[in-house]
């Protein structure tokens, strides 16, 4: 069984090292692997060449689609785990595209990278296979408001989020466009009582300058409703690139 990934601008895996630029982990050395698949499609999605291939019609704001062939590539287990490894990482990151679509290939990579933490970017909708779950260390679940573009039957799973909501390793990360889009967090939180500390809300952008525009009056709302903020310390680094 093969994985399913991303690749870097001269056509290799999406495996790279770098400082996590969101959520609670924010700045800290890690390891990453973007994965290819998603089952949603926002509209403002900043890597859309994991999803938006020749064909398909699902919206995004750009209009573009990507090549299959020249964005996709296949690695066996034993292979991104050698890559993976080479990076001299104690944490990895495993981020899409939606990662959890390929449960059953990335049971078989943690297998054999026992001793590294494990971090899990996830839209919300699916489960991580048993295999997989026992090695997570820390789920960064981002479910998508309704400007994302998806229908909420899609993107809000009931009986998904409130597995999440339970379980202490999940951290919510929320991307805010408007002031309004911060009402729809307020209501999930009500509904699935996320646990106090663990949901943050980022501004939307692929530049700093649009980051910092937002970042401006949702840092008052975070202040407001007692929310953590996150920045996107990777745009402000190194630019709207992959394998960064």
């Amino acid at each position: 069984m093969s994985l399913v990934l991303a690749t870097d601008d001269t056509g290799g895996p999406e495996i790279f090292a770098s400082l996590q630029g969101e959520g609670p982990s924010t700045g800290m050395p890690v390891a990453f692997m973007r994965l290819s698949r998603c089952n949603l499609a926002c509209t403002w999605c900043d890597t859309a060449y994991t999803w938006r291939f020749e064909g398909d019609n699902r919206p995004h704001r750009d209009g573009e689609t990507f090549e299959r062939k020249g964005n996709q590539v296949k690695l066996f287990p034993s292979d991104a785990a050698e890559r993976i490894l080479a990076l001299g990482q104690r944490r990895l990151v495993i981020t899409g595209g939606e990662p959890l679509l390929q449960g059953g290939a990335l049971a078989e990579l943690l297998a054999q990278i026992p001793d590294m933490e494990i971090e899990i970017e996830t839209n919300g909708t699916t489960k991580a296979p048993s295999h997989v779950d026992m090695r997570v260390d820390q789920y960064n679940v981002s479910p998508k408001l309704a400007h994302s573009g998806n229908e909420a039957e899609l993107a809000l799973i009931p009986a998904r989020l409130d597995a999440y909501a339970a379980d202490p390793r999940a951290w919510f990360k929320f991307v805010i466009s408007e002031p309004s889009d911060v009402d729809e967090v307020l209501a999930l939180q009500r509904r699935y009582r996320f646990k106090p500390g663990h949901v943050f809300l980022m501004p939307e952008g692929t530049d700093s300058e649009a980051i910092g525009s937002r970042a401006r009056w949702l840092s008052e709302l975070c202040l407001k409703h007692g929310f953590r903020m996150s920045d996107r310390l990777h745009i402000h680094l190194y630019g709207d690139t992959r394998g960064t």
